[in-house]
């Protein structure tokens, strides 16, 4: 796979986990204790945990061949548990 082709996937695993983790925060988590609607974070939770997984795995795996020094990494990382953080690693790294 060709480093192009890997960091249009990694795009699209960023915005897909961005995108799951507003959803959980925004959509699901009230759904669930405001109006006792619990069956929406167990599915959107579980496809969050997946991308989530995806998310840090391809931030590892483009590490070396994007020249990322372990500060970038570390920020690439860390926006995965920010709200709009991996829109951010979206934007600015890739």
């Amino acid at each position: 796979m060709s480093l192009e082709s890997q960091v249009k996937f990694f795009k699209w695993i960023s915005i897909l986990e961005g995108i799951s983790f507003l959803l959980l925060l925004f959509i699901a988590m009230p759904l669930k204790y405001l109006f006792e609607m619990p069956e929406m974070v167990k599915q959107v939770g579980m496809a969050h945990g997946v991308l989530f997984i995806a998310y840090v795995l391809g931030g590892i795996l483009l590490f070396r061949p994007m020249n990322w020094s372990l500060k970038q990494l570390g920020i690439i990382l860390g926006c995965s548990v920010l709200p709009f953080g991996p829109f951010y690693v979206e934007k600015k790294y890739l």
